[in-house]
């Protein structure tokens, strides 16, 4: 009797010719979600995908390459978690209220995605990588067309169209939303506030984001 090895799962069926890199970045955010950056692993985003690992250099010539693709697709994600947010907002506010509700729908859509997509918050910053204006990159960008620090950037600004902010503070602000913002989750999502903060992330993220708008 022959043994059948169920390594390698048969090629699936479900995907057109010249579909399999989405398929196989389609693993690699569904592993990124449950077990952050670590978990994305070429060879396992194949077997999900049901081809042989050979098939997958095609499209992705590494792990690195990979997971590269699924920072990106995440990264978009925050930014379409940032920009729902901001839609929600009402428009008849004031200028200068609007601008105030609009930096911190920014921080509140960062802050509910850390929270409810672990994984892919872990992954979308777990390495380097430009995301300042002037490098366009529509895989890191949500349905608007910025990344999370442009629209951090765009929020900004409109605090001192709306004379909310001193233009000579402007400069660097986004720096010091970001790292307050960020490290606010990360203590919550990695470290030793998780238990703390956790039940309650989004009224300590509006206070944190009413200090953060009153230091600016």
């Amino acid at each position: 009797m022959t043994a059948v090895s169920t390594m390698t799962p048969p090629p699936r069926k479900t995907y057109r010719h010249g579909d399999l890199r989405r398929v196989l970045l389609e693993a690699g955010i569904e592993l990124a979600r449950a077990g952050g950056p670590a978990a994305v692993v070429l060879r396992e985003a194949t077997r999900r995908a049901g081809v042989a690992p050979n098939a997958a250099y095609r499209h992705f010539a590494s792990q690195q390459a990979l997971l590269q693709a699924v920072r990106a697709a995440a990264l978009s994600a925050v930014a379409k978690a940032m920009e729902d947010e901001l839609a929600a907002l009402p428009h008849d506010l004031p200028p200068a209220d609007f601008a105030r509700a609009s930096l911190r729908a920014v921080g509140t859509g960062y802050l509910r995605f850390a929270q409810t997509e672990t994984g892919l918050f872990r992954t979308a910053f777990a390495a380097a990588g430009d995301l300042q204006p002037g490098t366009p990159d529509p895989a890191k960008a949500g349905p608007g067309g910025l990344n999370p620090f442009e629209l951090l950037g765009a929020a900004l600004d409109q605090l001192v169209q709306a004379g909310v902010m001193p233009p000579e503070r402007r400069p660097g602000a986004e720096f010091l939303a970001w790292s307050a913002v960020h490290g606010l989750a990360m203590l919550v999502i990695d470290g030793p506030l998780g238990s703390v903060v956790g039940p309650q992330m989004q009224q300590i993220g509006q206070r944190l984001l009413a200090m953060v708008e009153k230091g600016l």
